[in-house]
């Protein structure tokens, strides 16, 4: 099996790399990270992001697995002391995959040119100093006009991260869905949101548009790049493209979110 490691840039991180590599190419797997069919990620979810951001272009081909070397991650299984079993299981090619749906966004520029990015986790649009004012159109449909600091749209795997900070709901990755959660948002007399989260299915999309002529700020995962006036609008839907988790063990998705936010869990 061809392999590629993505290792967080601390010593311990550093060190299960290099064993790791070792071990596997002693067992006959080939250490290529140009075309990898199983990527390996060393750390935590901000790695396992990195990783996944690196592989972009190669994501309908590759399958991921995490290694995490601090808190228990989301996406990163395993702990340091089960190495020996995760080697067994990738030289063995055992593997069963869950796939995870991603986000797709689509950025139309006032002079014609386009953009589209995916994500794993979010995106956000922020405002930077003043209010963010833009509306919603939802399967082309007006929905509302929103006013606030800003918007969170998420994937069910994304769920648990800034978008449960933001008081949004925890969705399971089985569910083909994005969420679209308000920052701050501006509900009085006046102006009004929805002032909940929202959950569109795969075959919804959400438009933004932006009204007031200012700068904001777009980010997707880790990402972040400002985004000037010229903006026509952005649309955001369910990719057609998914990502590729190994499982070669069952971690049920409930039984993760319990250990990471209500109990100590594996450490």
């Amino acid at each position: 099996m061809r392999f590629a490691i993505t290792a967080r840039d601390d010593e311990r991180s550093r060190m299960l790399r290099d064993q790791l590599e070792q071990e596997l190419i002693a067992r006959g797997s080939v250490l290529d990270a140009a075309t990898p069919e199983i990527i390996i990620s060393i750390g935590g979810d901000g790695t396992m992001l990195q990783a996944f951001h690196s592989y972009l272009s190669q994501v309908e081909d590759i399958t991921l697995v995490g290694i995490h070397t601090g808190h228990l991650g989301f996406y990163a299984d395993w702990r340091p002391e089960e190495m020996d079993e995760l080697i067994r299981h990738i030289a063995d090619e055992n593997l069963a995959t869950v796939e995870y749906p991603l986000l797709e966004l689509s950025i139309d520029y006032a002079d014609g040119s386009h953009n589209k990015l995916l994500a794993l986790n979010e995106c956000t649009i922020k405002s930077f100093n003043q209010t963010l004012v833009c509306d919603l159109s939802i399967r082309g449909d007006y929905f509302e006009t929103f006013r606030g600091d800003g918007l969170c749209i998420s994937t069910p795997s994304g769920s648990t991260a800034y978008n449960k900070a933001l008081g949004g709901a925890i969705v399971h990755p089985a569910l083909e869905a994005i969420q679209i959660t308000e920052m701050a948002s501006i509900n009085n007399r006046v102006y009004r949101t929805i002032g909940s989260p929202m959950l569109l299915p795969k075959h919804h999309d959400v438009e933004i548009r932006p009204v007031n002529p200012i700068d904001f700020q777009l980010t997707y995962d880790h990402y972040a790049s400002i985004v000037h006036q010229n903006v026509k609008s952005i649309r955001c839907r369910v990719s057609d493209k998914k990502v590729k988790f190994a499982r070669f063990r069952s971690f049920p998705f409930w039984e993760r979110v319990r250990e990471s936010f209500l109990a100590e869990g594996r450490s």
